[in-house]
């Protein structure tokens, strides 16, 4: 099928009257406002979209973050790891107060013990039990601090051997004429020296 171009001519040409430039232009015009106008609508809308995506945008990036596990967090296999240390820590520290209230028991017992032993012996007099002989005893004494009496055959004592702070041995004779303050004063002068 070919076209004629007479026939087309001819079409443009009953077309004419029907064609009115000037409405013609008011509708493209009015075509164009109507185009500009939806078009700043749009982009209007464009932006308060864009502006809407960026505030989700954040809020999911901030509900990433925070439903992410904090680097300061231990992770779940460290969490568990901690619980079992713990665990064994608590164990082991339930054996130690069980040792050591057993040993508490035991130190009771012994306190008990004693306090009766204690009680007993405070309330026996071992003086009136033994007759005691204190000459002995300050002989045991005055050597401890350094003099050692020396006696004759018959039991006197007629001389004092006094160990020194230097380690120094000295013999005070007490046969001569000396006074008994004069003797004391000289062998605490010796045991000093």
């Amino acid at each position: 099928m070919t076209i004629d171009v007479k026939d087309t001519i001819q079409a443009i040409r009953d077309m004419v009257p029907i064609l009115d430039p000037e409405e013609d232009y008011l509708t493209i015009a009015a075509a164009e406002e109507r185009m500009s106008t939806t078009e700043a609508l749009r982009k209007k809308e464009l932006e308060e979209t864009h502006m809407k995506l960026r505030a989700l945008a954040g809020i999911l990036d901030a509900a990433r973050k925070s439903s992410s596990r904090p680097e300061t967090v231990p992770s779940l296999a460290q969490h568990a790891a901690t619980i079992n240390e713990l665990d064994a820590s608590r164990l082991s520290l339930a054996k130690a107060i069980n040792d050591a209230e057993s040993a508490l028991a035991g130190k009771e017992a012994e306190l008990a013990r004693l306090k009766v032993e204690t009680q007993a012996l405070e309330e026996s007099d071992p003086a009136a039990e033994h007759e005691l002989d204190a000459t002995a005893l300050r002989l045991a004494m005055y050597k401890g601090l350094g003099f050692e009496v020396v006696a004759d055959q018959d039991g006197r004592v007629v001389k004092m051997l006094v160990r020194a702070q230097s380690g120094d041995v000295h013999c005070v004779d007490f046969r001569d004429d000396k006074s008994p303050y004069e003797h004391s004063h000289n062998l605490w002068k010796l045991a000093s020296s």
